[in-house]
């Protein structure tokens, strides 16, 4: 099998580019009005909140993308600097304090990607010019969206549930039907402007075989097609949010192309994407309620430039 390059496989892909202007920097987020806003409200039922951000610094390991690393968190101040012969900063009263920092990828945890963060053909999202990302992102950075926030009406996409599996193996992919028939077993209806949350509980493996989790890498996911990217499209889906490192089959078993939908969704329709969720117990309340759609709020750091940030969603039901 030959490869195609991105140009060639996406020559005749659906844009946004220009849709909401020239200058626009959040892409599809643009659809969640305060219509939206408020239909997401309208589904808060029980006052239950599910935190969907997986621990930075877990004990049993940070899974992330191959070729970075976990976060490591460094102690800079604690009691033991104020014992005899200690450099502890001396205050007025006595006062001691704990200080600490980390070193992270800013894509090394439950995070947002900036529209910036991937491209080909040397256009990124709204067709900025791939040289604005030398030095950091000048165009579509994560500061837009996180001035910008996320709410709206969001389903959760149980495929783990639906196929009857604990998790989705790896390589194992889904389309856009698939999404469909999950939701109509769950009972619900998948609405334009919807926020999707996709769970494949494929993460147990790493939590499972860290090491082994990353032979022959490939995560299950949403596979490629054109209809794919236009059902994307007409529903004018804003963010899609998964428990995977990437949101999608990593490598395309159809045409060998890596991150495809990274580039027919983020970088051609400006679809937010959030990854490395933790979804587990808000399935498991899903699951014992039959209630697969709620509020979602969200908003990444503030941080200039910057092609992801780490984030702490917020489902409310």
């Amino acid at each position: 099998m030959t490869t195609p390059d991105l140009t060639e496989l996406l020559a005749d892909s659906p844009s946004n580019w220009g849709k909401w202007g020239t200058d626009d920097e959040v892409g599809s987020l643009n659809y969640l009005t305060p219509e939206q806003v408020l239909g997401g409200v309208g589904l808060i039922r029980k006052g239950a909140l599910f935190t969907l951000q997986r621990l930075i610094g877990d004990p049993a390991g940070d899974p992330v993308w191959p070729g970075r690393s976990p976060a490591t968190r460094e102690m800079i101040l604690d009691e033991s600097h104020w014992d005899e012969g200690g450099d502890g900063p001396a205050f007025p009263g006595g006062l001691h304090y704990a200080d600490d920092k980390i070193n992270a990828f800013l894509q090394g945890s439950t995070q947002y990607d900036a529209l910036g963060h991937v491209w080909y053909d040397g256009q990124i999202y709204n067709g900025y010019d791939a040289r604005t990302t030398v030095g950091g992102l000048d165009k579509a950075s994560v500061e837009p969206i996180a001035q910008r926030g996320v709410a709206g009406r969001a389903v959760l996409l149980d495929m783990a549930r639906f196929r009857d599996v604990n998790h989705l193996a790896a390589g194992e992919t889904f389309d856009h039907t698939d999404l469909e028939k999950c939701a109509a077993a769950q009972g619900i209806e998948i609405k334009p402007r919807d926020i999707l949350l996709i769970r494949t509980n494929h993460l147990a493996l790493f939590f499972q075989d860290s090491e082994g989790f990353y032979g022959d890498f490939c995560e299950p996911g949403l596979v490629y097609s054109p209809e794919l990217v236009q059902w994307f499209q007409n529903m004018e889906i804003p963010n899609l949010v998964t428990d995977t490192i990437a949101n999608e089959i990593t490598t395309d078993p159809h045409n060998g192309v890596a991150l495809v939908l990274h580039n027919a969704l983020m970088r051609n329709l400006g679809i937010a994407f959030t990854e490395i969720c933790d979804l587990e117990k808000l399935a498991e309340d899903c699951a014992t309620d039959g209630v697969y759609e709620f509020f979602y709020v969200a908003a990444p750091l503030k941080i200039h430039r910057a092609s992801g940030s780490p984030v702490n969603p917020v489902v409310i039901k």
